[in-house]
């Protein structure tokens, strides 16, 4: 995908649609990317054939079935009948392979790919090397290769604990008791989850340390496993007990991407329009799901009639203090860039860990558009200041690029750098963001957002 001009020379700048009017739209958005990648790894390890309907196809996706064919896993593209791609049908690795084969796995920036596949790997005769773009070298690592160890795998890592790193293993994992530190990622406590059935003796993990981040992550892993028939204890704290059996094969279909929807929510917030999004599930292991509880306190209203959320902006945009918003901390961060009260983010201490250091980012943009914001121990102070123009940088991070976006629709000239860069979870962003900012109505015209301007 190529990124749209800003208007000059530069192809990776775009600048962002300013909007004086209320947007009022109707939208579908892509699958999770969460759920289709969970689904992607157990589809590999089922007892048969799967079916994985309206998955997600971006950058991030195409990674782990890269991945997962090159551990031998069969997946083929068919038909389907949603508005964002063909559906996958995948033939679960071989019961029995041969040694000594060796491969390679790119991981891109996808913090499910570099910490999902390792421990499948595990399962596979030969050796596997996992490396990825430039920064995937600097996203925190060491829970996982630490891990592999502690299940008797060989890994070769150069003593550093990231990547690049080669694992090793004759083709089975007897599993047991293991002790990790997960406080630098929960994908680290997914990861293990994920393979645990397939382990000869299960998996009872127990995590050592800080807190675990992003627990409505593992959440989603443990009932996306019990959906399957796999056996998962979690009563105790800490602890999660994954009982040896088979992975059930399955034909199901994906979620829509609710984190994904929350930048076109947040165009009703900041122009006081109306957005619907479409498929909106009544139940849900999502933490975008959050937006219904998130978006009232910003003054929004936010109601699910069927399977339709409908947010409306109110008179203006409410700061206040927001607990343990992971992923959609960039999108409430841009919101309270544009709030006429101060804000407080707290519990997103591991952002500093993902695709770039999200806290240091979005201070450095948003003061950089001259906003007013700070980091804290684990989160954002963001205070109100009148934002200009200019370049909002993305650090080759999704949700920078979105959340430049956002504030650009309150603010003439801001420039977002690389928008392409939205193709890790969302390839249709570009193309989506201007249908839905070219719904702005040509005759209500937005109340006091022009302070901002």
């Amino acid at each position: 995908m190529t990124a749209s001009s800003g208007g000059g020379s530069d192809q990776h700048v775009w600048r962002a649609p300013r909007l004086t009017r209320p947007v009022d739209a109707e939208i579908s958005v892509p699958g999770s990317k969460s759920l289709t990648n969970r689904y992607l790894v157990l589809a590999a390890l089922a007892d048969g054939p799967c079916v994985i309907r309206r998955p997600l196809h971006s950058r991030d996706s195409a990674l782990m079935v890269a991945a997962l064919r090159s551990l031998g896993a069969v997946i083929d593209e068919v038909p389907g009948d949603g508005d964002f791609g063909p559906d996958l049908h995948v033939t679960p690795l071989p019961g029995r392979m041969d040694g000594g084969q060796s491969r390679a796995v790119d991981c891109g920036l996808a913090g499910t790919v570099m910490r999902f596949v390792p421990p499948l790997a595990g399962l596979v005769p030969g050796s596997t090397r996992f490396d990825g773009d430039p920064h995937a070298r600097r996203r925190p690592m060491g829970g996982i290769v630490e891990a592999l160890r502690g299940l008797g795998l060989s890994v070769d890592d150069g003593g550093s604990g990231s990547l690049p790193f080669t694992v090793r293993s004759e083709g089975s994992v007897r599993g047991g008791r293991l002790v990790i530190d997960a406080s630098a990622s929960s994908q680290f406590v997914s990861a293990l989850l994920l393979v645990g059935a397939r382990f000869t003796e299960g998996l009872h993990l127990e995590h050592v340390g800080k807190p675990v981040p992003s627990l409505d992550h593992v959440r989603m892993t443990v009932e996306t496993l019990r959906s399957l028939g796999v056996s998962v204890d979690d009563a105790v704290p800490d602890n999660w007990r994954v009982c040896p059996g088979p992975i059930a094969a399955f034909d199901v279909a994906v979620e829509p991407d609710l984190s994904n929807a929350g930048p076109f929510l947040a165009a009703a917030v900041v122009t006081g329009g109306t957005v619907r999004v479409r498929n909106w599930p009544a139940g849900t292991t999502q933490v975008g799901d959050d937006w219904r509880r998130i978006l009232p306190l910003m003054g929004a209203s936010a109601r699910l009639e069927g399977d339709v959320l409908t947010v409306t902006g109110g008179a203006s945009i409410s700061g206040g203090t927001f607990a343990d918003t992971s992923e959609l901390a960039p999108t409430v961060a841009a919101l309270c860039a544009l709030a006429t009260t101060p804000s407080t983010l707290t519990g997103i201490a591991h952002l500093r860990g993902h695709e770039t250091d999200r806290l240091a980012a979005l201070v450095a943009e948003i003061n950089g558009l001259g906003g007013d914001a700070e980091e804290t121990v684990d989160g954002l102070i963001i205070r109100p200041a009148p934002l200009h123009g200019g370049r909002f940088h993305t650090y080759e991070d999704h949700r920078m690029a979105t959340a430049g976006a956002i504030i650009g629709l309150a603010v003439e000239g801001v420039e977002v750098e690389n928008i392409a860069t939205t193709a890790k979870t969302m390839p249709e962003f570009p193309e989506l963001w201007a249908a839905v900012t070219a719904t702005a109505s040509a005759t209500t015209a937005v109340s006091a957002r022009e302070a901002h301007a």
